[in-house]
């Protein structure tokens, strides 16, 4: 049983490994990944150039490096926010129950109910600058992150609201509230530790969900701007190509197609991890 989490959680802090030292491994290289050289454009795999060049000459292998980092990224911060927002409204709404129950959940019906990718390109298409926020590549990342993560959390809600549900019937619960422990801290010290596994679950599949959804915005070109790279933009960048040099859109495919994999099997490796816990 535990390989089923062993495996895939190697893989992606391998990956994370590998993004964490990109600067590095590109100093080491002698390479910057940002540099345009048209004398070596789609040069063949080679010792320099582990995976060849792109379009404009730039090392794919130093680009995959710093674009794991923004879609990483993208998908760690997407997914704790999402996780912290859904876990707050699915604790509360589990705990209070009523029209407080009521009420969350109707909201959490509506943001499921909604078409989650038309709204994301319709509101990462509004201008910042009108609004009077900053804008550029690093304001694209933070914007990304947070559209996502304020419209990704409504799964976790609705699995947090059923796991309180059951655990506030408990005999441990039970048996504090009858000493007298306050709403708060029974919430805190008795029920949200063991929404842990719960949450763990629902973030890892998140994870892999969000950056699929980076990179498809950024393949629109709503999502991570240049000169800022990412899996999804890397790939924008190759589809004029795709016919005459496809392996410059393999790469970045098949980083986010390991990583989306890796996320999903982690997640189904710790739901199995859990289920004899919870039939006991």
């Amino acid at each position: 049983m535990r390989r089923r989490v062993v495996f895939p959680l190697a893989v992606i802090l391998s990956l994370s490994a590998l993004a964490l030292c990109a600067p590095a491994i590109a100093a080491l290289l002698h390479i910057h990944g940002d540099t345009a050289n048209l004398a070596a454009r789609f040069l063949p795999p080679s010792a320099r150039h582990i995976f060849g060049t792109d379009a404009l000459g730039r090392d794919i292998f130093v680009r995959l490096l710093f674009g794991a980092r923004v879609s990483l990224g993208v998908g760690f911060a997407a997914a704790a926010a999402a996780a912290f927002l859904g876990t707050a409204v699915g604790l509360l709404a589990g705990y209070r129950g009523g029209w407080t129950d009521a009420l969350l959940m109707r909201a959490t019906d509506m943001l499921i109910a909604l078409p989650l990718l038309p709204l994301l390109i319709i509101l990462s298409a509004v201008d910042m600058k009108k609004l009077g926020l900053p804008d550029g590549a690093a304001a694209s990342f933070v914007k990304i992150v947070a559209l996502v993560g304020l419209t990704g959390w409504a799964m976790t809600a609705r699995l947090v609201r059923a796991r309180t549900l059951t655990l506030k019937e408990m005999d441990f619960v039970t048996a504090a509230r009858a000493l007298g422990v306050k709403p708060l801290l029974l919430v805190l010290r008795h029920i949200l530790p063991n929404l842990a596994d719960t949450v763990a679950v629902a973030a890892a599949l998140s994870v892999g969900n969000f950056i699929l959804i980076e990179s498809v915005l950024s393949f629109l070109g709503f999502g991570i701007q240049p000169p800022l790279p990412s899996w999804g933009n890397m790939l924008t960048g190759a589809e004029d190509t795709i016919w005459t040099h496809a392996s410059v859109t393999v790469y970045p495919g098949m980083m986010i197609f390991i990583t989306v994999l890796a996320f999903n099997f982690l997640a189904d490796g710790l739901q199995k991890t859990r289920a004899p816990a919870v039939r006991r």
